[in-house]
């Protein structure tokens, strides 16, 4: 088993349970969802879908930090990083399988 599923693995898989769609529509559906999330995230909005999970930015301000070569003050400025909150169901079908 991968330890990682790759955006390749990803697309294979969901034209593997829907044969019906051909895998370059499968291809751009997917490429379209992902540029549709991190363009809303980009943007600052949150992303809420029911039974899977919630995307959100955590903010961080300003600060100073240590360059651990040099040992010299360097300023890093505010940054947004993205935030993935599981929804119920997702942890119990993960848990579910783990216990398997």
């Amino acid at each position: 088993m991968s330890t990682a599923m790759s955006g390749s693995e990803l697309i294979v898989s969901l034209a593997e349970a829907m044969p019906e769609i051909a895998d370059t529509q499968m291809d751009e559906a997917v490429k379209i969802l992902l540029d549709t999330l991190t363009e809303t995230l980009a943007c600052g909005e949150r992303i809420e879908i029911r039974g899977f999970g919630s995307f959100s930015l955590h903010s961080y301000p300003p600060r100073l930090a240590r360059n651990p070569k040099t040992g010299e003050e360097v300023e890093v400025g505010p940054r947004n990083i993205p935030r993935f909150k599981p929804g119920k169901e997702l942890r119990n079908r993960v848990d579910q399988a783990w216990k398997k």
